[in-house]
């Protein structure tokens, strides 16, 4: 209930204590203001002198009744009790206006409070019909009436006010059943409010943890990728730089070695450039300049003339400019499947192909090498196992999957399948 209801409330239940009182007080000063008029004999002024005070006393015994009542938690209305003082009330309304029609004003409270008093709708009808009655009589110029057409007055006024306050009252029902369904609409929205606001707290703390997740799993991320940067860059790099100072304390001319020494001193400082790269996570150096299907072939060249083993590069479909993460993926993807070919496939051939496949991109590399058992490849962190699931990881991360096929003796053909993104401009 709001405020505006409360104070409605309290003032129409301040009108429901006092309003009788104050009607009566009316008619009594208007009746006493005419009562040399139309209440000539000294009997007819003590009469109602004594109606007036039994009147008064009857309301204030009937509101001290109900206040009791009410403090106790026992409300008298609307009840026998309250129908007796309704009908008790109205008499001596109505007698009252038997001797000055001004009385009338008494006799209005009973259009007010009867529902409050009267159980039942068709007893509160009924005592809508007496009120009208006394306030009609009084309406009429009050008793006895003297002609036909006083009595035809008469009925039109108790028909007119009879039916006036009960559309009245129907309207007024009709407003009270508005009022409820608002008051529990409101209530049911300060309900729901509430149980959003919880929704909200609780998603809030939900995001912060979350927040919090994210935070820890892009650490896990980012020690992921500089781990697979280096297997990829750094580790192959020194490998590389190792392969050729080896061949130079072995060989049998100056010529020779300073040629291995040059290769070594290359492959130093392009490990270099791609750790740096990688710390910074920019895109392998081999893609600054060119498209993915020129690094692609420029590392197969570059990967046969240093292992002396025939490899070459094949493009299928219509080359797209690709998004840099995409193109760094496969890029590593391949870097990582030729250097496993060099260490462990002993292989005399290797082919690597970059088909464009409407909305995918697929990066075969097939060797004819000793091959494996897929299933044995030690896990992540041991010997020879961190490349392949570091392939693997890559494609995944971009939404890609990452197929291997190989057997003892059969070569090994290696497939990864990543969505075509193309590069935004």
């Amino acid at each position: 209930m709001t405020d505006t209801d409360r104070d409605l409330e309290q003032r129409w239940e301040q009108f429901r204590r006092w309003g009788p009182y104050g009607l009566l007080g009316i008619g009594s000063v208007m009746a006493l203001a005419t009562a040399g008029e139309l209440m000539p004999r000294p009997g007819q002024r003590w009469a109602a002198l004594a109606l007036v005070v039994a009147t008064v006393v009857l309301q204030e015994g009937f509101d001290l009744a109900r206040r009791r009542a009410e403090r106790a938690g026992r409300p008298l209305t609307p009840s026998p009790l309250g129908t007796a003082y309704f009908l008790l009330r109205w008499a001596m309304s109505l007698a009252l206006v038997a001797l000055n029609p001004f009385f009338g004003f008494a006799a209005a409270p009973g259009f007010f409070d009867v529902a409050e008093l009267i159980r039942g709708r068709r007893a509160q009808w009924f005592g809508v019909f007496l009120t009208a009655v006394a306030v009609s009589v009084a309406q009429a110029g009050g008793l006895p009436l003297r002609s036909p057409m006083h009595w035809l007055a008469l009925t039109g006024l108790i028909t007119a006010n009879t039916t006036l306050y009960l559309a009245i009252g129907y309207l007024s029902d009709k407003e009270e059943e508005r009022a409820e369904e608002r008051a529990a609409t409101i209530a049911e929205l300060e309900r729901t409010n509430t149980a959003l606001q919880g929704a909200l707290d609780e998603n809030a703390a939900l995001h912060t943890q979350l927040l919090l997740q994210a935070r820890e799993a892009g650490v896990a991320d980012e020690r992921r990728r500089l781990a697979a940067e280096i297997h990829d860059t750094i580790a192959q790099g020194l490998t590389g730089i190792i392969a050729q100072l080896q061949v130079v304390m072995n060989a049998p001319d100056e010529t020779l070695a300073r040629t291995h020494l040059e290769r070594a001193a290359g492959l130093a400082r392009h490990s270099l450039g791609e750790a740096r790269r990688s710390v910074h996570n920019l895109s392998p150096l081999a893609l600054a300049g060119d498209t993915l299907p020129e690094a692609l072939k420029k590392t197969v060249a570059d990967w046969a003339e240093h292992t002396g083993v025939r490899a070459g590069f094949t493009l299928t479909g219509t080359a797209e400019h690709l998004h840099d993460e995409v193109s760094a993926t496969l890029l590593r993807i391949a870097q990582e499947a030729l250097s496993n070919a060099a260490r462990h496939a002993a292989a005399s051939r290797v082919g690597v192909t970059l088909s464009y496949m409407g909305d995918e991109v697929v990066l075969d590399i097939r060797d004819d090498g000793r091959g494996f058992v897929p299933a044995a490849v030690p896990a992540p962190g041991r010997a020879g196992g961190f490349g392949l699931d570091g392939m693997r990881a890559r494609a995944e991360r971009i939404a890609g999957t990452l197929a291997v096929e190989s057997e003892p003796g059969g070569g090994t053909a290696l497939s990864a399948r990543v969505p075509l993104v193309r590069h935004e401009p």
